[in-house]
């Protein structure tokens, strides 16, 4: 449920979903990176959430008791179908024990395994700080389980195309994207303004960057905002969020070397203040490098940006193509062109009206299109349902 927040923002909304549509949905947890959450259950809008209790860390072997008790917890539950998210790790394992007793057996649970980012050579593998041995733990238990899984959820169409190819075939694969839950109403304009005295934001346009700097390096972001004012606009840059290794504290430094503009650091921000970091915004910036870890990757982060009207100009790379209408619901322009993504920011940035139509177009379609109750369909097709 966090830090990372893979369950809450994916697992948690879709399993809300289905039990709206009258399933039962209890999601299974291992808290090893949110140790506070260690034996705690509860009901979130009809999701039963159960936390494994945490043993003293002994290594080598705690991983293995806390895979042999997650398994433990799901067969005391006699569930119909196992969704397993990420096919790697402690969720890898239970996925692959199922399947392999079934198969011993002849009973058991349906298996199905969701796949939201890839994790193998040039993806998670190549970025995360794993030891080697877990990388190739990793990456077997990646395509061992998208090719022998009853099913796939892809979160992207990369995913969904890596998945067919590890199928040999469609059978089974599923694309099911991040939706989003669109917040009613807007915040309290007297709570913005007192964000931005607070901040320190000066009056004129603010350009947003909400990111930890996986999309792109900030000597990429720092050079698309000098890009900006070369066209003669001086917007406050917005930094919301931090690096994983400390990147913010490099772009800070070179954005505040190299622009002539204010450059506000507002650090990381909790979900529930957000939407008031948003309201703060003319236009963001959504740099993506076109590399195979961001073509695969659903980023929450733009379906945040979406989801709250900010008009956005991205990078067309992987799922930027589906969640962004080029023209209606945001501007897209070719990877690796800083100065299409200047002019296209500095197109938005003199035009409020324009700003407005985008921002309204792009909440509209998240709400067709990408709303959790109209994904979870999709999640009943993988179950078998």
């Amino acid at each position: 449920m966090s830090p990372k927040s893979t369950m809450r923002v994916r697992a948690l909304p879709l399993g809300q979903a289905l039990t709206r549509r009258g399933h039962d949905v209890t999601v299974v947890l291992p808290p090893w990176d949110n140790p506070s959450d260690s034996g705690r259950e509860w009901v979130e809008a009809g999701v039963r959430l159960v936390n494994l209790p945490l043993p003293a860390r002994l290594p080598a072997v705690w991983y293995g008791w806390l895979a042999w008790r997650l398994l433990r917890v799901v067969d005391t539950l006699r569930p119909d179908v196992v969704h397993a998210f990420k096919p790697k790790g402690f969720s890898g394992v239970v996925a692959q024990a199922l399947l392999a007793r079934r198969a011993a057996t002849g009973r058991g649970p349906r298996v199905v395994v969701d796949t939201d980012d890839w994790e193998g050579a040039g993806g998670w593998n190549d970025e995360g700080s794993y030891p080697w041995w877990q990388q190739r733990v990793f990456a077997y238990q990646e395509r061992w389980l998208l090719r022998h899984a009853d099913a796939v959820t892809a979160a992207s169409r990369t995913l969904e195309e890596m998945a067919c190819e590890a199928r040999a075939g469609h059978h089974g694969v599923r694309y099911l994207p991040n939706g989003v839950a669109l917040p009613e109403g807007s915040p309290e304009p007297q709570s913005v303004a007192a964000l931005r005295a607070r901040l320190g934001i000066p009056d004129g346009p603010v350009l947003l960057l909400y990111t930890r700097f996986v999309e792109s390096s900030p000597e990429r972001m720092v050079a698309w905002c000098e890009a900006i004012e070369a066209l003669g606009i001086r917007p406050t840059v917005l930094l919301v969020g931090k690096g994983m290794w400390g990147e913010e504290q490099r772009f800070l430094s070179l954005a505040r070397a190299q622009l002539a503009g204010p450059v506000v650091d507002a650090g990381w921000v909790q979900p529930p203040w957000l939407r008031q970091h948003f309201a703060l915004a003319d236009v963001a910036l959504f740099p993506m490098d076109d590399t195979l870890i961001n073509q695969a990757k659903c980023s929450v982060k733009l379906t945040d940006l979406l989801a709250a009207g900010v008009p956005v100009v991205a990078e067309a790379v992987g799922q930027c193509n589906e969640y962004v209408q080029h023209g209606v619901s945001g501007l897209l322009v070719p990877p690796g062109n800083t100065m299409a993504g200047a002019e296209a920011a500095a197109e938005l940035l003199t035009q409020p009206e324009r700003r407005a139509a985008i921002g309204g177009a792009a909440q509209a379609q998240l709400r067709r299109d990408f709303g959790w109750d109209h994904l979870a369909t999709r999640g009943e097709e993988a179950y078998g349902a």
